[in-house]
């Protein structure tokens, strides 16, 4: 079975080389604004792999993002930044990347050719049916990914998918594909750009939503972030005198005992109804 890869398409923009660096990032700008409009049509496909999501996390499940290249790339982005951001534990969000952690910087040849490597890198952590995987492929066709969602699903596994073309062999072997058709990009076939950009949106929507549903926010804030440096540091202090209505020394000396936002938070509250 065929599909269109759009992916690959034409570009709508010809002769680049002879652009002003103006009229260069007008047109990136002009393609890049109908990428939000993509994402929007597939929120539904997105919330149902949330609700599962949810429901699997908190019986100790996991989150794997499994891709090569700029989707690799992608997927490790967002799983390294859910510790500081939710205090979540680094076993939770597992980005995994063809080629390993040296394909962070550099390409790794033909690292996402291999049709037995992807579950090679997902065994190593002991992937089970209490996991979630989901596969990152602009293209749909990366043989890495594939061949890890296909044995995913021979083990029971839920599998997922982010990719940008429709009906892709990908789509084909995930339960619960989300697939954003963001159309030809401005360089043809650079799927760093406007897949990309698409992938990272909808990888954000997935994780910040399913930590809000998970309880690491408060009202609209991120009471469980790690105060890792003095800038959040800062900001935790400013949740508290928000939260508690204090002044600036007591708020600061209640971070230094507690270490975290929500702890104090609560150690002040319950301190105060003695």
């Amino acid at each position: 079975m065929s599909f269109n890869k759009t992916t690959e398409q034409d570009s709508q923009y010809n002769h680049l080389e002879t652009m002003s660096v103006k009229e260069i990032l007008t047109n990136i700008n002009t393609e890049d604004q109908s990428i939000p409009f993509a994402v929007k049509k597939v929120i539904p496909q997105i919330e149902a792999l949330v609700s599962i999501v949810i429901e699997k996390l908190k019986r100790g499940g996991r989150i794997f993002y499994i891709g090569a290249g700029t989707s690799g790339r992608l997927g490790i982005l967002d799983a390294s930044e859910c510790p500081p951001t939710f205090g979540v534990s680094p076993d939770l969000v597992i980005g995994i990347i063809a080629g390993g952690d040296s394909a962070i910087r550099m390409a790794v040849e033909n690292a996402e050719d291999s049709k037995t490597q992807g579950w090679v890198d997902l065994q190593a952590f002991n992937v089970s049916s209490k996991d979630v995987v989901i596969g990152i492929a602009a293209s749909g066709t990366t043989p890495y990914v594939i061949a890890a969602l296909e044995m995913c699903n021979k083990h029971n596994i839920i599998t997922s998918c982010v990719t940008c073309n429709k009906d892709s062999p990908l789509s084909r072997v995930s339960e619960f594909p989300i697939e954003v058709v963001v159309g030809p990009e401005f360089v043809t076939g650079s799927s760093r750009m406007k897949a990309g950009t698409a992938q990272k949106l909808v990888l954000n929507m997935i994780t910040t939503s399913t930590m809000i549903q998970l309880g690491h926010i408060k009202g609209n804030k991120m009471v469980d972030m790690q105060l890792s440096n003095e800038k959040l540091v800062q900001r935790g202090i400013k949740m508290l005198i928000q939260e508690l209505d204090i002044d600036y020394s007591t708020a600061q000396s209640l971070l230094e005992s507690h270490k975290n936002v929500r702890t104090a938070i609560k150690f002040y509250n319950d301190g105060s109804r003695n």
